[in-house]
């Protein structure tokens, strides 16, 4: 909502603006197409359309809610498995990782315990590794990776009230705040995980005859002397267990889920610079493993969407996104406010939305693609209080996916809201992004 109607008290409210025709099979937890629930931030929220789910860097806000900017060009299944430079950033960079002292320079990435100028999936060689920029202006590392200054956050913020629809409660500020979390500095990749990059994952995979993750690995390695993120049962992440390798398989096949919305091609073409899509949970956690990261805890994303204690709406402010894309790939409304969904062409090149970025420079955390977190949640447990550096680690059904999709109504947008999937479920709205150590 506008600064203007939030301070006068009126609410914005959303219906439904998709229909569901273009859904693949419903997922078994979830609710589709318009209805009426209630809750706050932890139960399962309503989507339309097909299966779906980020400003500049902002540190001085003008108001509770984050709305100043500057602009970013000039910043520097089982599923037994658990599942990088200043507060500024130096280009792509890294962190420290394994490498003992802090990676920069020319050499800002820390892959293998090695610093290193790129991370494997940007080593020079192809469309979607270093040609990526807001606005898609093409000029940057697409592995660029800003540092998240670490702090304190509500993860449950601003009660929601469904009736056929989304409001707001024009509340001035964040209200109803709950379920504390500390969450340590980390780096969060600018962009979402392009086709160009997952495709140097692919070949490295080798039909099954390659790259495999080693038991162990994909663990926050900087947290707890190196055991990694406290699970909320007790204990740390166990990280990658060798008994999931064989869940690893993005064949063509497979990676083409859905057919009007899947963004890989068996060879380079057109598409290296939209964000890959129809990855299980296994393949994303694989791949940033694989790229000298591992994926980020729900508390991660959702610190880093929300501008930590800023709390905000949505991870560029309190501004309505509008329906021309400039501050999030959403509602079908891509490259045009279109009335239908179309399919792949509704999927934009990452950091189209210029105007997304959150407080940290990401772009792209609401609209364009869902993205896979660590964490499992079964779509209704409510957080573990307290969180310090944690995650939900407890087996469970689902896991967690955070953030609407390029099809999603405008009202999912909203940071707090929490979604879950099978980590076998490969569907055309569902992407991921890499974390890495600061």
């Amino acid at each position: 909502m506008d600064e203007q109607s939030r301070r006068a008290g009126r609410a914005r409210t959303w219906g439904c603006s998709r229909p569901a025709p273009l859904m693949p099979a419903a997922l078994a937890v979830g609710v589709w197409g318009c209805a009426s629930l209630a809750g706050i931030g932890g139960v399962t929220f309503v989507e339309a359309g097909a299966d779906g789910g980020a400003g500049t860097d902002a540190t001085t806000p003008n108001d509770a809610r984050g709305d100043a900017r500057k602009d970013v060009t000039t910043g520097s299944g089982s599923g037994s498995s658990s599942g990088s430079g200043s507060s500024g950033d130096a280009g792509a960079d890294g962190g420290a990782g394994g490498c003992g002292t802090g990676c920069g320079g020319a050499t800002p990435f820390c892959v293998n315990g090695t610093c290193s100028a790129n991370p494997p999936s940007c080593a020079p060689g192809g469309d979607g590794l270093t040609n990526c920029r807001p606005g898609d202006a093409g000029t940057e590392s697409c592995c660029r990776s800003p540092e998240v200054t670490g702090g304190t956050y509500q993860r449950t913020y601003d009660a929601v009230t469904y009736d056929g629809g989304l409001t707001l409660a024009a509340d001035g500020g964040p209200s109803s705040l709950a379920d504390p979390a500390r969450v340590s500095a980390f780096r969060l990749d600018r962009y979402l995980v392009t086709v160009g990059r997952f495709r140097k994952f692919v070949s490295a995979w080798n039909n099954g005859a390659g790259y495999v993750p080693a038991a162990g690995s994909g663990r926050h390695a900087h947290l707890n002397g190196g055991r990694g993120l406290s699970t909320t049962t007790g204990g740390f992440e166990p990280g990658w267990s060798s008994a999931d390798d064989s869940n690893v398989a993005p064949t063509d096949g497979a990676l083409a889920c859905d057919g009007l919305n899947a963004t890989w091609t068996p060879a380079p073409a057109t598409q290296e610079l939209l964000p890959i899509n129809c990855v299980n949970w296994w393949e994303a956690y694989a791949f940033c493993i694989w790229d000298g990261g591992f994926l980020p805890s729900e508390a991660e994303w959702e610190y880093a969407a929300a501008g930590g204690a800023e709390q905000r709406e949505y991870p560029w402010g309190s501004t309505d996104p509008g329906s021309a894309s400039q501050y999030a790939i959403v509602n079908c409304d891509y490259p045009t406010d279109s009335p239908d969904c179309t399919g792949v062409s509704n999927i934009a090149p990452v950091g189209t939305a210029a105007a997304s970025a959150g407080r940290w420079g990401q772009l792209d955390l609401e609209g364009e693609m869902s993205a896979w977190s660590l964490d499992y949640w079964d779509g209704s447990s409510p957080y573990a209080d307290p969180c310090t550096d944690c995650a939900n680690l407890t087996v469970a059904p689902t896991r967690s996916y955070r953030g609407a999709a390029f099809s999603s109504v405008p009202w999912n947008l909203y940071v707090p809201l929490r979604f879950n999937d099978a980590p076998v479920a490969r569907r055309g709205t569902t992407g991921f992004r890499c974390a890495r150590t600061p």
